[in-house]
């Protein structure tokens, strides 16, 4: 909400004032679009109505002197209404259920996405860009549960990949604990904490970024 937003602005403010490093904090809903598991679903749930119309509906099993259960042109019209029916309901499931999409989709799918929709932040946003290229990215991507933070080329230069790593376990180890607000000025704190002296603000230094 508002007052979250407000809280991580003021974070990055904060962290800024004290090192030249551009901190940018980027929420994104979701990084890729996963068409897949809702197919999965659909067709899960379309083979079980198969399954159960086929238990349900009665059938004679060449019984003489009956005529119990509907015709064969009925059945078939019947049956698949039941598998494009839920078929389709499995799609719209999936389509609005985050845990069940998640469920049918590869880890390393959204790995992948989460790292390349990053990297696309990073250049997009003019993260590189900035003068002394002191640029920092901690990137959050809700459906996926994933984090990745990037730095630009002083950045690494300074405190290197393993800093960053630690940076990003913060953060995931704050929001697997439910408090994402709190997770992500307290990953922002320290990152302008531990760059203050490697990376300190000079007089000339100006907010090149937003901090939104």
């Amino acid at each position: 909400n508002e007052e979250q937003r407000q809280q991580v602005e003021q974070a990055v403010h904060t962290a800024e004032g004290i090192t030249s490093c551009e901190i940018v904090p980027v929420v994104a809903t979701s990084s890729g679009r996963y068409d897949r598991p809702e197919d999965i679903v659909g067709l899960w749930l379309a083979a079980i109505a198969a399954a159960l119309v086929w238990y349900l509906l009665p059938r004679t099993l060449n019984e003489s002197g009956t005529w119990e259960g509907p015709s064969p042109l009925l059945q078939v019209p019947i049956i698949l209404l039941a598998v494009v029916g839920s078929f389709l309901l499995g799609v719209v499931l999936a389509t609005h259920t985050a845990w069940l999409r998640r469920l049918f989709t590869p880890r390393q799918q959204m790995l992948t996405e989460v790292s390349s929709r990053a990297r696309e932040t990073f250049f997009d946003k003019r993260i590189h860009h900035t003068q002394e290229a002191t640029g920092l990215l901690i990137y959050l991507s809700l459906f996926e549960r994933l984090a990745v933070v990037l730095g630009d080329e002083t950045v690494m230069e300074t405190v290197g990949q393993d800093f960053l790593d630690n940076l990003c376990g913060q953060l995931t180890a704050g929001m697997r604990e439910g408090h994402p607000t709190e997770a992500l000025c307290s990953v922002i704190a320290t990152a302008g904490e531990k760059m203050s002296d490697p990376l300190p603000r000079g007089d000339q230094d100006s907010n090149e970024l937003h901090d939104t």
